[in-house]
């Protein structure tokens, strides 16, 4: 079984501390380690249950906009049915999206908007730790001390960096370059040892658990090999079949959008490019239409929208409008959540205030074994 059919059998597909080193690099990793001596020399701490399973895992999400399907599908939803099996620790990750241009008269609003829909989705406060990253200072310090830890080459390989560099031409800051080790601060400050994520954060995964090997090997085992936890949701596209749905693109439709706006929004929807006239019998397989129905309606209509599809039975028209209808009654539950949630903002901000208590608590034991190993107190 190839590495993708193993990610979509298993919703928690693992990539962990065998993972091998950089790629064109023998021995010597992403993070500028010579990972035959470290890996030898100095393993991950292991804080793995009795069957190799993480115990605590980590994630994030950025306030730059609406939660959108492709953040509730690929992410959200995911994490949300983490909870019951693990120590799920969710954050609003604010220091990170400040890398790129934003309106800081805004900020403090779409900060609290995404923890809002983030709950109604599911990340419930009571049965999870949900924060917001520039609540735990400590992280930040964490982050200067990894950063002595990591190969400027390491850092420059890193094609999300590459990406968002050619994104944003005018504003190419040393954050946005040094993003990745930040990252590992967030993740290993709490020792978490798993990371549930998407294919595109694989490469800062790997070198999170670089960075903590390095530390390691350094100056003594303090920090976990995070494993990686793929989610078991494909990659959702964007309504213009240009790349994944992005909020900068502008090709999404948002958890918050109602039935009117989502049908409206599915009306104009690219589908398979070789299915010009109705009569024309379509693919599935490549059109994102179908995608979200696997994850919005249910099984049985998913095999009728299949066969019918193939056999030009139904049109993309009326796929569009049973797609609507699926999504409807998916959405909207989680839609009045958050307008409830929206009426009692003070109790979402006692939440998070609980949630970075615990953070601070966890991250500042942690900073205290850092400090030890480094000899500075």
């Amino acid at each position: 079984m190839n590495m993708d059919e193993q990610k979509a059998s298993d919703p928690l597909s693992e990539e962990g501390a065998g993972s091998g080193p950089a790629a064109g690099d023998s021995n010597t990793s992403a993070a500028g380690v010579n990972t035959a001596d470290a890996a030898a020399e100095v393993a991950g701490v292991d804080t793995a249950n009795a069957d190799g399973e993480p115990t605590r895992l980590y994630s994030g999400i950025q306030p730059t906009g609406d939660i959108h399907i492709g953040n509730y599908l690929g992410a959200v939803a995911n994490w949300a049915k983490l909870i019951p099996r693990y120590d799920c620790i969710y954050c609003v990750v604010d220091y990170h999206a400040i890398t790129i241009e934003y309106d800081p008269d805004t900020m403090r609003d779409a900060i609290l908007d995404t923890a809002t829909m983030g709950m109604a989705c599911g990340l419930d406060p009571d049965h999870c730790t949900f924060f917001v990253q520039s609540h735990v200072s400590e992280t930040m310090e964490l982050a200067w001390i990894f950063s002595t830890c990591t190969a400027i080459g390491a850092l420059e390989r890193m094609t999300q960096f590459k990406d968002k560099a050619a994104q944003h031409k005018q504003n190419i800051n040393a954050g946005l370059f040094t993003y990745p080790v930040l990252q590992a601060a967030d993740i290993l400050g709490v020792k978490a040892d798993g990371v549930p994520v998407g294919d595109d954060q694989s490469q800062h995964l790997e070198l999170t658990r670089e960075i903590a090997r390095r530390f390691n090997h350094l100056y003594g085992p303090v920090f976990p090999d995070a494993k990686t936890l793929y989610s078991p949701a494909p990659r959702i596209m964007g309504l213009d079949g240009q790349g994944k749905m992005s909020k900068s693109q502008g090709n999404y439709i948002a958890m918050k959008d109602r039935s009117d706006t989502v049908r409206k929004k599915l009306s104009t929807a690219y589908t398979d490019p070789n299915r010009l006239r109705r009569s024309d019998p379509g693919n599935p397989d490549i059109c994102n239409i179908f995608t979200l129905h696997k994850s919005f309606s249910s099984p049985d209509e998913v095999a009728t929208i299949d066969a019918e599809c193939r056999s030009a039975g139904i049109g993309c028209v009326d796929c569009k409008k049973k797609l609507g209808a699926s999504m409807e009654t998916a959405m909207t539950p989680i839609q009045d959540k958050y307008e409830d949630l929206t009426r009692r903002p003070d109790d979402v901000r006692d939440a998070l205030a609980a949630g970075a208590d615990r953070v601070r608590t966890l991250t500042s034991e942690t900073m205290t074994e850092v400090r030890q190993s480094l000899g500075l107190r």
